[in-house]
């Protein structure tokens, strides 16, 4: 099994990971950290899809998609933390003044899970945002100290996933998902 993980830059394979179910929707196509809070209540349906369409065009694209044998397997965001509403979040610290990139959500298709595409989104994004030149890498994942998390809000990962790919944990947040306490991982890719 290989695994490949390339820029976000098709939309098509985008909307097959994070599209919603239903495109009249105004959720998910992870643009809720992404985007405004107005803009992104306001986005619903086609609207919603050309925004992401545009996204894709733009460098950076919107994050990195994993690919086994040519197929979309998995999808990670990740974008320079200024751009993001992590520059404004009030519960998630700003360790210092590095132009640092913000990696936020993960998903892997069902029937592909536990074959390793976390870990696989979590190198292909460090390799992106390094390529990218970013200083440093942020992660918010949940410290769920092995317990099992929802798999809906499993998005942020887990902080055992960030250490596994050399992340430090460099500040405890105001954040809690799903009962879980998020925490602010950190790498140095300089």
């Amino acid at each position: 099994m290989s695994i490949e993980v390339r820029p976000a830059t098709d939309f098509d394979d985008v909307a097959t990971l994070v599209g919603p179910k239903n495109p009249a929707s105004n959720v998910c196509f992870c643009l809720s950290y992404r985007i405004g809070s107005k803009e992104n209540v306001a986005l619903r349906g086609k609207a919603r899809a050309d925004r992401v369409r545009e996204l894709c065009d733009q460098d950076p694209p919107p994050g990195v998609i994993a690919y086994l044998d040519g197929e979309p397997v998995g999808w990670a965001a990740l974008h320079p933390r200024r751009d993001t509403s992590f520059a404004r979040n009030r519960l998630i610290p700003h360790v210092d003044d590095l132009d640092v990139w913000s990696l936020w959500c993960f998903r892997v298709r069902p029937g592909h899970r536990k074959q390793g595409v976390s870990h696989s989104l979590i190198e292909g994004a460090i390799a992106f945002a390094r390529e990218r030149g970013a200083p440093a890498l942020e992660g918010y994942p949940v410290d769920n100290a092995g317990e099992k998390v929802n798999l809906t809000m499993a998005y942020a990962g887990t902080r055992s996933l960030f250490e596994s790919a050399g992340f430090s944990k460099a500040a405890d947040t105001g954040s809690v998902l799903d009962g879980f306490p998020r925490v602010l991982m950190r790498l140095d890719l300089r």
